[in-house]
C-alpha cells in the first residue's frame, strides 16, 4: 500500500534533495554576533558580568532562585552530587536509557550507577521501578527528561520524599519543557541543563545548575571555580582584591563571558524557537502517525515538551529493512539522522564493569534497537520538512514487508 502524505503539494513520488540536510544546526544570527562583540570590546571574556547577566535571565526564566552556569551539563551534574555529599561506594538511581554523562558523573566518586529501566511509551524511567531499586546505600535519584519530554516527578518526588532522597534531575533536553504548568529547572533539589551545540539554546559549550536550596547553590559555585572563597572571579575587577582562600579541593567548571553572551541572546529567542520545533513536531506527527510501520514520539497535554529530539521508532517487524539500512537510505536521501540513545548497559565499560547483559533491561534494550531520530530545529525551512517527510514515507513504502 502507497501511503499518501499529509500536506498540500505533496505526493508519493519522491523528488530527490540535491543538498544534504544535516541533523542538527544551531539558529544563530546577528543577535548573537552583536552579544559576543561587546564581550570582546570589553576585554573581559572569562567569567564576568556577562555570566551573571546569564544566569540571572536563566533564573527568570524557569522560575528558581539559584542558577550557576558552568562549562557541560556534566559538570552541573558533577557539581550537583558533590554538593549533596555523594561518597564511595553509594548509589545513584538513574535510566539507561540516556548519553553518557548521566552515569558516568556517579562513576566520578567511585559511587555505583544503578539502572532503572523506563517506560515504554515516554522512555523515560519508569516509576513502578524505582522503589524495588532502592537500597540503604542509595543516595539520591537521577532522572532525564529525554528529548524533553518531562520524567513522572509527581511519582519520583513521592518515592524520594518517602526514602529521604534528593532528586537531581538531568534536563539536557529540557529548556524549556514544562511540567504540569511549571518550569522544569523550580521542582527538584537541583536540575542541571545543557547548552551544547545541538541543544535548544546554546552557548557552544556549556550547563547550568538551577536549586532553590541556598547551601548546594552556594556549594555549587565555590567548586565550580577551583574551590575559592565567594566572587573570586571578581579579583581582577576595580571592586575586587588580591586575596582569595581556598576552602575546598574544587574544579575548572566556570563559564566565558564569551559563551554567555551567546547564551543570554539564544534565551532572548527561546520560545521563538521552540514555537518552530513544535511546528515541526505537529506536521511530522500529521504525515507519520496514520503509518502502522511507524510510532510517533510520546506526548503528553498536560506537560510542554522541548523537543529537543523528534524520536520515531520503527515497527520492523512490519519491514524488510532493519533500522540501521533505514538509516543509510535516509543518508541515501540527503536526510540527516542519528540514534537516542545507545543504552549505557550495552556499552563496554558498564558491561565488563557490571556483567550487565542486553536483557538486564529490556524495554531500553528493545526501544533502542528499533528507534531513529530525526531533524527537529528551528533553522529548518518548510521544504526542508517536506523533504524529511517525503523520504521517511518513501523508504516505508518501497520497503514494505
Amino acid at each position: 500500500m502507497t501511503h499518501q502524505i499529509r500536506e498540500s503539494g505533496h505526493n508519493t513520488k519522491l523528488t530527490p534533495r540535491l543538498k544534504y540536510l544535516p541533523f542538527a544546526l544551531p539558529d544563530i544570527d546577528e543577535t548573537e554576533l552583536r552579544e559576543v562583540k561587546e564581550v570582546l570590546e570589553s576585554a573581559w571574556i572569562t567569567t564576568g558580568p556577562k555570566t551573571k547577566q546569564f544566569e540571572s535571565a536563566f533564573a527568570n526564566a524557569v522560575n528558581v532562585k539559584h542558577a550557576i552556569a558552568v562549562n557541560s551539563c556534566t559538570a552541573a551534574l558533577h557539581l550537583a552530587l558533590e554538593a549533596i555529599g555523594l561518597q564511595r561506594g553509594d548509589e545513584v538511581l538513574t535510566t539507561p536509557y540516556t548519553f553518557a554523562a548521566s552515569a558516568e558523573v556517579i562513576r566520578y566518586f567511585d559511587a555505583k550507577p544503578i539502572l532503572v529501566d523506563v517506560d515504554s511509551r515516554c522512555l523515560n524511567m519508569n516509576p513502578e521501578l524505582i522503589e524495588r531499586a532502592i537500597t540503604p546505600r542509595t543516595k539520591a535519584i537521577l532522572p532525564v527528561h529525554i528529548a524533553g519530554l518531562p520524567a513522572n516527578l509527581d511519582a519520583i518526588h513521592s518515592i524520594a520524599l518517602k526514602n529521604g532522597l534528593p532528586v537531581i534531575e538531568d534536563a539536557a533536553h529540557a529548556f524549556p519543557t514544562k511540567y504540569k504548568g511549571k518550569m522544569i529547572g523550580s521542582l527538584s533539589q537541583a536540575t542541571c541543563f545543557s547548552f551544547y551545540a545541538t541543544k535548544t539554546i546554546t552557548t557552544g559549550e556549556g550547563g547550568m545548575i538551577c536549586t532553590n536550596d541556598e547551601a548546594l547553590a552556594a556549594r555549587c559555585r565555590i567548586m565550580a571555580l577551583h574551590g575559592i572563597s565567594k566572587d573570586a572571579w571578581k579579583r581582577y575587577t576595580a571592586e575586587g582584591m588580591w586575596y582569595y582562600e581556598i576552602v575546598a579541593p574544587g574544579f575548572k567548571y566556570n563559564m566565558t563571558d564569551v559563551a554567555a553572551a551567546m547564551g543570554i541572546a539564544q534565551l532572548r529567542k527561546a520560545q521563538k524557537m521552540l514555537a518552530r520545533r513544535q511546528e515541526i513536531a505537529r506536521r511530522y506527527n500529521e504525515a507519520f502517525s496514520s503509518i502502522p510501520k511507524l510510532q510517533v514520539p510520546h506526548d503528553n497535554p498536560e506537560m510542554q515538551h522541548a523537543w529537543h529530539l523528534y524520536m520515531l521508532r520503527l515497527n520492523l517487524e512490519q519491514l524488510r529493512i532493519d533500522r540501521a539500512q533505514f538509516l543509510i537510505e535516509l543518508k541515501n536521501r540527503n536526510i540527516g539522522s542519528s540514534v537516542h540513545f545507545i543504552p549505557l548497559h550495552i556499552h563496554p565499560y558498564y558491561r565488563e564493569t557490571y556483567g550487565y547483559k542486553p536483557e538486564d533491561f529490556p524495554v531500553a534494550y528493545r526501544e533502542y534497537r528499533r528507534e531513529i531520530s530525526l531533524p527537529i530545529y528551528s533553522k529548518m525551512s518548510d521544504q526542508d520538512i517536506s523533504d524529511v517527510i517525503a523520504a521517511v514515507v518513501n523508504i516505508v513504502d518501497t520497503n514494505v514487508r
